[in-house]
């Protein structure tokens, strides 16, 4: 459902991701993770078509980006790290205009906004986005996604600016729906959350791909947690050990 092979970006001289290459099997939570500014947000940023990579191919849903990229966009979702809403809008506004961007059957649709909205403890689709909190406007990007069943999902770090219990409902949500066939692909620097939600995990630092592979795998028969393993090897754990020394 998702593939890239030899993606790069650069920007200037700067190599923000270097040759990398992804593949994400239909109906597999795929955690994406990586130290800030180690290249996930650039890399989804391509894989959703909205930057070009300077080299390399994608294909989304056995689609090559460069050919078919209206025809990609139409058919996932993104929920970006920052929620991007047009503020002039109110939330049934910014919804309706989603709904017609993307000509969905309205009936259904306008099921699912009230079922996930009273999921998620929406009851300000009135209000105007310019008033909203970080966390509601999340939940509103969330629901414009969720709302289409798109059949490939990408979050850049989704809860942040969630209530634990929003957040819970979207974890058990993306379950439920890998389980029917959805695809998702996931950043986050939660990495309890990745070690118990991600069917495989690949791990980004200064551009490159370090490590790919299922929990299992990553593990390779050492009794040892994500955020230990994540730690070894994007070095950071003998800095951590360093600096706490020094306080």
């Amino acid at each position: 459902m998702i593939k890239a092979r030899n993606l790069t970006k650069k920007f200037g001289s700067f190599v923000a991701v270097d040759n990398i290459d992804l593949t994400v099997e239909k109906g597999k939570i795929f955690g994406f993770l990586g130290p800030n500014g180690a290249g996930k947000t650039t890399t989804i940023r391509m894989l959703t078509g909205s930057l070009r990579p300077t080299s390399g191919e994608i294909e989304i849903l056995g689609l090559n980006m460069k050919t078919h990229e209206l025809e990609v966009k139409r058919r996932i979702g993104v929920v970006p790290d920052e929620p991007r809403v047009y503020d002039h809008l109110k939330g049934y506004e910014y919804l309706e205009f989603v709904m017609d961007i993307y000509r969905v059957n309205e009936k259904e649709v306008k099921e699912r906004i009230q079922e996930l909205s009273a999921a998620f403890g929406v009851n300000y689709l009135f209000k105007q986005v310019s008033d909203m909190s970080h966390g509601m406007k999340q939940k509103l990007m969330l629901i414009s996604v969720l709302m289409r069943k798109p059949e490939v999902i990408f979050l850049d770090e989704p809860t942040v600016g969630l209530d634990a219990k929003s957040a819970k409902i979207l974890k058990e949500l993306l379950k439920k729906y890998a389980s029917q066939g959805t695809t998702i692909f996931l950043t986050t620097h939660i990495l309890e959350i990745a070690e118990k939600m991600c069917d495989e995990i690949a791990i980004i630092d200064k551009g490159k791909i370090i490590a790919q592979g299922t929990m299992e795998t990553l593990r390779n028969g050492e009794n040892k947690s994500l955020e230990d393993l994540f730690l070894e090897l994007t070095a950071q754990e003998e800095d951590i050990k360093n600096i706490v020394e020094m306080l």
